[in-house]
């Protein structure tokens, strides 16, 4: 790819990006942060966790995204009594109309679909939780010892309650390393209830139209992986990744202080898939240092885990993020010379 494909392909991202970005703010009142996260892991092939209370329009986000993408979309509703069969399926015995022969047949479950909503996913078990762990990584499922593979694209969005809340279960942690991000769904501003209200109360809800199909959503997920990041750029995530654990020597005051436990690899891989597409956002075709810090705390939020200090004391993960950021150098002098 010459240079100038490669900022012709940048400008057309850009183009296709800002177009599914407006047609969803036609339904959705602000968060814009929130619906650049979502498109940002669909073009990472990533999964994406919502959190918030109830009543933000998470379900509602996900459904307009539905609308604009030319996807396959099933619901999911997590519940206490929700067994991992509703999810991933499970045998069923058929008979034969013809010969009367009974035989074992899979049923699919509703995860087989491109663009699967878990709602509310912590109000099931952790047991029913594990179900999504296959799927999310190695997009397939195993039922009785045969895999079936999902069909690609394959984006999960779950939406969760606080933590906090009555009848949750808290994530297990290697589901949440599934997610490529955790984003923060934050209660309207002034302005932005006023136009929710006028919406909903009076007026007739916009409508999203259709902007791109899977063909597109792969050819796109592929070109962002070719977006070039240079050595000392990367090292920066690297060190990043290496500073959330605290027996590290890039471990800051902050985290030997009140964190348990660092990032896995996936919170780096997470960094720089989310790093190249903000490039690609300003039709750049090179990873800067300010796109890895503004994609930091979605990536890292829900791969380190607080100790019993810092919950006493009411330290969040993202104001220990922000102080990485800020004690974390963006470049080594001694790098070139390793």
């Amino acid at each position: 790819m010459t240079p100038q494909e490669a900022q012709q392909n940048a400008a057309a991202f850009r183009q296709v990006f800002d177009s599914l970005l407006a047609e969803i703010q036609k339904v959705i009142v602000g968060n814009n942060d929130v619906i650049e996260g979502v498109l940002t892991a669909l073009f990472a092939g990533g999964h994406v966790l919502l959190e918030g209370v109830p009543g933000l329009g998470k379900t509602m986000l996900v459904r307009t995204l539905g609308d604009v993408l030319h996807l396959q979309s099933n619901r999911i509703q997590f519940t206490p009594d929700l067994m991992p069969a509703d999810i991933v399926g499970t045998m069923m015995v058929q008979e034969d109309p013809q010969t009367g022969r009974r035989q074992m047949v899979y049923e699919r479950g509703p995860i087989f679909a491109n663009l699967v909503l878990a709602d509310e996913i912590n109000r099931a078990t952790p047991k029913t939780q594990s179900a999504m762990l296959e799927c999310m990584q190695e997009k397939q499922v195993t039922v009785a010892g045969k895999q079936h593979t999902l069909d690609r694209p394959f984006f999960v969005l779950a939406t969760q309650n606080p933590l906090e809340m009555e009848g949750t279960y808290p994530l297990p942690e290697a589901q949440l390393d599934r997610f490529l991000l955790k984003l923060m769904v934050p209660f309207p501003k002034r302005e932005d209830l006023s136009i929710i209200l006028d919406r909903t109360t009076a007026g007739v809800m916009p409508t999203a139209q259709r902007i791109i199909g899977s063909e597109e959503i792969l050819q796109w997920t592929n070109f962002v992986r070719q977006i070039t990041v240079a050595p000392h750029v990367q090292d920066y995530a690297v060190r990043l990744i290496l500073a959330t654990h605290p027996t590290t020597t890039f471990a800051t005051d902050m985290v030997k202080k009140y964190i348990r436990y660092g990032a896995s690899p996936r919170g780096a891989q997470a960094i720089i898939l989310a790093a190249k597409i903000k490039a690609l956002r300003g039709e750049r075709f090179n990873i800067a240092f300010a796109d890895i810090a503004a994609v930091a705390p979605a990536a890292l939020r829900h791969r380190i885990g607080l100790n019993f200090e810092a919950e006493a004391e009411g330290v969040t993960t993202d104001t220990i993020i922000t102080d990485m950021l800020k004690v974390v150098p963006r470049e080594v002098p001694d790098f070139a010379a390793r």
